[in-house]
């Protein structure tokens, strides 16, 4: 089973996401917009309730914290995609860092950008054009982030929240 962990921003962050994501994400349709703490890894399914403990555990150690969305940004040159870039706090990067630590399967291929996808799949002319016209616009949300996500991909290619993990609860 092919499983990510994500955070769900608010309603008014994913409205202001989707406005355009619906145009310039071709993922729109597959995942709601969400900050990324782990990218999709395998997971066989009679381990799943482990992994669910040890993100119980997680959960249970980190506590709420502040969540700023402050700009667009992009990984230009690598490639295409446009952001709304997420502030790299102490916080975001502990709960991260303890998501790629043993007993979590470790990944070592991107550095932590924690961002919001708006755009991909961009042309070169099509990526200036949005990107300058992004760019132009202020952005600033900030919020508490409370619990974080297990999700699991569908056969049609969508995800799906498996289960939620509420910060200082579990």
């Amino acid at each position: 089973m092919k499983c990510g962990i994500a955070i769900f921003p608010s309603k008014k962050i994913q409205d202001f996401a989707n406005s355009y994501r619906k145009r310039y994400d071709s993922h729109y349709a597959l995942i709601p917009p969400h900050i990324t703490l782990k990218y999709a890894f395998e997971v066989e399914e009679d381990k799943l309730n482990e992994l669910v403990q040890q993100l119980r555990n997680v959960a249970r150690e980190t506590e709420p914290f502040t969540l700023r969305v402050t700009k667009f940004s992009s990984f230009y040159p690598v490639n295409n995609v446009i952001y709304l870039k997420v502030e790299k706090t102490e916080p975001l990067i502990k709960l991260h860092e303890k998501l790629h630590r043993p007993p979590f399967v470790e990944q070592t291929d991107y550095a932590f950008v924690p961002h919001i996808t708006i755009a991909r799949d961009l042309s070169n002319d099509e990526y200036s054009d949005v990107f300058g016209r992004f760019n132009m616009q202020s952005v600033h949300f900030e919020e508490q982030v409370d619990r974080f996500h297990l999700l699991y991909q569908l056969d049609n290619g969508s995800w799906s929240a498996y289960e939620t993990f509420h910060l200082g609860k579990e």
